[in-house]
């Protein structure tokens, strides 16, 4: 039941993972995919097809930097955050917190009825 699991109204956490996880340190794209789904405890399971348009897009926008790296005979390109990536992940964070409290807030009306 993907569907439960990633409704339509998180358009736009795949960003907010993705600048949030690469805050710390540098990753390649299926790294990123495994990364979040452990950190969310598999609630949220993004494939490669959601994962690489989100970091071409943050890149172009400035927001990511990426270098390419030989990896056991393979080329990975990893990504880092840039300080425009790290102003944007704040502000996102902070529109998500403010949307989290407010549903919250509801949830929690809700029981009390």
């Amino acid at each position: 039941m993907a569907r439960d699991r990633n409704p339509n109204f998180l358009n736009g956490v795949p960003e907010l993972l993705v600048l949030q996880l690469l805050k710390d340190r540098e990753m390649y794209g299926y790294e990123l995919v495994q990364a979040i789904q452990a950190a969310t405890g598999e609630t949220i399971v993004l494939g490669e097809g959601v994962v690489y348009p989100v970091l071409h897009m943050l890149e172009r926008e400035g927001a990511l930097r990426s270098r390419r790296q030989a990896v056991g005979g393979r080329s990975r390109i990893y990504y880092s955050l840039t300080p425009h990536g790290g102003l944007r992940l704040a502000e996102i964070a902070q529109s998500w917190s403010r949307i989290a409290r407010a549903v919250a807030g509801v949830l929690g009306e809700s029981r009390h009825a």
